[in-house]
C-alpha cells in the first residue's frame, strides 16, 4: 500500500513492474542495486518483467526523484532509494562493496572551498575509491 502512495506522489501511474521494483528496493539488504540485480530478483520471484522494462522503470524513478543513480567504478550504474538524507560513498576497488558515510567536517570544508572561490555550493557527489589496508598497517 505504501508503494502505491509513493508512486502516486511522484506522479507515476501504479503498474505491476513499478510496484515490484519499488518493493525490491525496500526489501533488499543492499542499498545500491543495478538494473541487472533487479532483473535477477524479479526472475527469482518468477515475475515476468523484462530487463528493458527494468531499465525504463529505473529511469522513470530517477526522473521522479524516487531513486538516485550512481556511476561508480567502470561506469556501471547502480541505483538507491532517495530518502532525502545526504551521504557520501566509499567504493572498495577490490570487492566492489559500497559504504555510505556522512561527515559534517567534510560538508563544512566543501562549502568553505566553494565560498573561497566565489561560489555557493548547491550539491555535490563525493566518492572515495578505497582498498583494505595492508596487514602491516594494523600494527601502527
Amino acid at each position: 500500500m505504501e508503494q502505491r502512495k509513493e508512486l502516486r506522489k511522484a506522479g507515476l501511474k501504479v503498474t505491476l513492474p513499478r510496484l515490484k521494483i519499488l518493493e525490491i528496493f525496500e526489501k533488499s539488504k543492499l542499498r545500491h542495486l543495478s538494473a541487472e540485480d533487479m532483473y535477477k530478483e524479479l526472475l527469482d520471484s518468477s515475475e515476468d518483467i523484462g530487463l528493458a522494462t527494468v531499465y525504463r522503470v529505473l529511469t522513470q524513478f530517477e526522473a521522479a526523484g524516487l531513486v538516485t543513480r550512481h556511476n561508480f567504478e567502470g561506469g556501471h550504474s547502480v541505483f538507491e532509494l532517495d530518502d532525502g538524507e545526504h551521504h557520501d560513498h566509499m567504493v572498495c576497488v577490490e570487492s566492489g562493496e559500497v559504504i555510505e558515510f556522512f561527515s559534517e567536517e567534510i560538508e563544512v570544508l566543501q562549502r568553505a572551498m566553494a565560498k573561497e572561490h566565489g561560489f555557493e555550493l548547491l550539491d555535490h557527489n563525493l566518492v572515495l575509491y578505497v582498498r583494505p589496508l595492508p596487514e602491516s598497517a594494523d600494527d601502527d
